[in-house]
């Protein structure tokens, strides 16, 4: 009998974990919305401060006077921290373990930039718990990088 040779066959590519999806997805649509935000609050500023005034008149929020206190470099800066947020949601979708500390890294700043635009005491714990959360998911997922 003559033995048959089969042609190597191609290494599996790896899947993505379906949490990685869902996180990669939901760090899509928040960093995403986010960054645009962001950007075109700093982009119209002026505006911005006239809608919120009249927003917070008439809503009596709790917190606003803050952010009618800030300046548009804050608004800019959380949009460029964004951005570096999505780009390493990005590069865990292509599996790059790169991505895991690209976005970490935009989350601390994007946790303590508040401190240093808004001179507040420290990182809101909605913020804190939500980051903390993701990056802890996401580091589960790690070895399922290159």
């Amino acid at each position: 009998m003559e033995e048959q040779l089969l042609p190597p066959t191609p290494e599996a590519k790896t899947q993505r974990a379906r949490v990685l999806t869902i996180l990669c997805i939901l760090t899509f649509i928040g960093s995403g919305m986010n960054l645009v935000s962001g950007f075109m609050i700093a982009a119209f500023y002026d505006a911005f401060v006239v809608v919120a005034e009249t927003f917070a008149e008439k809503f009596k929020l709790p917190g606003m006077e803050i952010i009618l206190e800030s300046r548009p470099v804050f608004f800019l800066t959380s949009g460029l921290f964004y951005t570096a947020s999505l780009t390493g949601a990005i590069l865990m979708w292509n599996l790059k373990k790169a991505g895991f500390h690209v976005y970490t890294i935009a989350q601390i700043l994007l946790l303590f930039s508040p401190m240093y635009f808004l001179k507040m005491q420290g990182p809101s714990m909605p913020d804190l718990l939500i980051s903390g959360t993701f990056v802890i998911l996401y580091s589960l997922n790690l070895k399922s990088m290159t």
